[in-house]
Formats: C-alpha cells, sequence, structure tokens
C-alpha cells in the first residue's frame, strides 16, 4: 500500500526534498512550517498545527504525527451494508475524474467477485454516457444507458429496478457534474436522491462526491456546495499523483468533517486505492525524518 500512497505522493515529495534535501532527526517549526504550507495545506491550518505541537522550537517525527492525525478523525472505514443491492450514487464537477473513477470503483467490486451494473445518469453530455459505456466494455460489467437529454432520473430508477431484479450487489450511477446554474443541478441531484429511494427504498445508499486532487483546496468551496445540495457520505481525490498539493487533503477532511475513502494515483484501472490516513501521513514524514515509519 505504501508504494502505492508514495506513487501518488511522487510529486508532493518531490516538492519536500527542494526544500528540505536531507532528512532530520528533528526538524524546526519554522521550515516545518513552510513544508506544510508548500504541500498545499492551507495557511490557517498550519497555523493551527504549529500551534498544537510541543513548545519547543524543534520538533521530532512523532510529536507532529500526533497532531497531524488529528485531522483524520472522519476517516472510517467504507460502509458496510446487508443491503443489496449497494447503490452509489457519484457526483462532481466535469473533468474532476468522474466516469474514471467509476469504472476503477466497479473494477474493485469485481476483484472481490462482486456484481456490478451501472447507470449512465450524466445525460446532460453525449460524451459522458459514450465514455462510460466505453468503459463498462473494458471492465466488463453491465450498464444502463439512454440518449443525451433523457431524464436522468429514470436512467437512475431503471438501473435500480434491474439491479434488484438481477440480484446485483453493487449499483454505481454516474450523475452530470453542471448543469445551467447551481438551482437546476440542485433540482436534479434532489430529484434523483428522491427517484432512488422509490426504486430501492433506502437507495441511495452512499454518495460520494470526487474531487479533483490537482485543484488542491480551491476544491473545498465546490465540494461545500455539494455537501449543501444532497449531504454528501464520503468523498474519493482523484489524479493525486499529477500535483505537488498533496497535502491539500488534510484541509479537506477538516473543512468537510467526511471520511476520503479512496484516492485515484494514476491511470489504470487498478490506481484507486482505499484511502488510510495512518500511511499517507507517514508517506510525507518519511520525507522528512530520518526515523521512519515501523
Amino acid at each position: 500500500m505504501f508504494s502505492f500512497i508514495k506513487k501518488g505522493l511522487d510529486k508532493t515529495l518531490g516538492a519536500i526534498k527542494e526544500i528540505l534535501p536531507e532528512k532530520v532527526e528533528k526538524i524546526d517549526k519554522t521550515l516545518l512550517e513552510e513544508i506544510l504550507i508548500e504541500s498545499d495545506i492551507p495557511y490557517e491550518l498550519v497555523e493551527e498545527i504549529i500551534y498544537y505541537l510541543p513548545p519547543s522550537q524543534t520538533v521530532v517525527r512523532d510529536d507532529v504525527k500526533r497532531v497531524l492525525k488529528a485531522y483524520f478523525k472522519y476517516d472510517t472505514t467504507p460502509v458496510q451494508t446487508e443491503q443489496n443491492p449497494f447503490v452509489e450514487l457519484v457526483i462532481g464537477v466535469n473533468g474532476a475524474g468522474k466516469t474514471t473513477t467509476i469504472a476503477k470503483l466497479a473494477h474493485n467490486y469485481k476483484k472481490e467477485n462482486q456484481s456490478v451494473l451501472l447507470g449512465a445518469a450524466d445525460t446532460f453530455r453525449a460524451a459522458a454516457i459514450e465514455q462510460l459505456k466505453s468503459w463498462a466494455e473494458k471492465i466488463d460489467v453491465g450498464i444502463i444507458y439512454t440518449q443525451q437529454g433523457h431524464d436522468p432520473s429514470a436512467i437512475a430508477y431503471d438501473t435500480i429496478s434491474s439491479a434488484v431484479a438481477k440480484k446485483i450487489d453493487h449499483v454505481i450511477i454516474d450523475t452530470a457534474g453542471r448543469l445551467h446554474n447551481q438551482v437546476n443541478l440542485a433540482n436534479e441531484l434532489k430529484k434523483i436522491v428522491r427517484i432512488c429511494d422509490k426504486a430501492f427504498t433506502g437507495a441511495p445508499h452512499r454518495k460520494i462526491l470526487i474531487l479533483d486532487g490537482t485543484q488542491g483546496t480551491s476544491a473545498i468551496n465546490q465540494a461545500k456546495a455539494f455537501h449543501e445540495m444532497i449531504s454528501i457520505d464520503a468523498i474519493i481525490i482523484t489524479k493525486l499523483d499529477g500535483t505537488a498539493k498533496g497535502g491539500s487533503l488534510f484541509g479537506i477532511a477538516n473543512a468537510l468533517k467526511l471520511p476520503i475513502i479512496y484516492v485515484g494515483v494514476g491511470e489504470g484501472k487498478d490506481d484507486l486505492i482505499p484511502f488510510n490516513a495512518d500511511d499517507y501521513i507517514d508517506t510525507i514524514l518519511d520525507s522528512i525524518f530520518t526515523q521512519t515509519h515501523g
């Protein structure tokens, strides 16, 4: 797992090395502050982290880890449910990697010998439907789709109904990332949520927000807007390997008080890995301190 996280944080670790070419046993707080800011941890959060460290000017690894871990108290293990099918609604703006993440998530379930059915309810863009169809073929899972412009709630309903009839384990439903305005988008998403519950009581069981890791902490406002619309349950961070802003996960977890369940660390179908706060923090600290995790 560490090698996967390391791959995802490669650019962030490179940026740290530029500030701190040699690892240290103890780090000066001023230098630590610079490293944390460079990693895209919000400034006010960096100030808070420094405040909670011991009063001495230099600090050791264990001190830093203890404070950093506090920001991931929402890092809960993914929901286990007896619901069958387990319905997930995937939300996020266009370009965040939503469709690819859905495919990777489906592939993860398939590796656990679980059956999956996709629902192409982003009917706002023809490209979104085609892209999801293409992925469904690649990873060999079923998909329910229609033409561009059709009612996305109907697709959600048909997908869940079909999954119930076929005793499918997982349903993953794509949604539009952007409509003409926020009100349209909010209304559409709320309607999809209501229709999911009509198709199968209690669905969707998890509403997942996809955030683009390359946007760093600027993704927080976007996330808050979606959370206000339909109350998000969990987050997946994509494109972590494409950014030096790996520290932004602290800001995102702290601002949203939601679990980060997966991170995307590459383009391949196996490049969506469960997020583990310990591994993530240890990987960053391993680039700073001579004392490694163990």
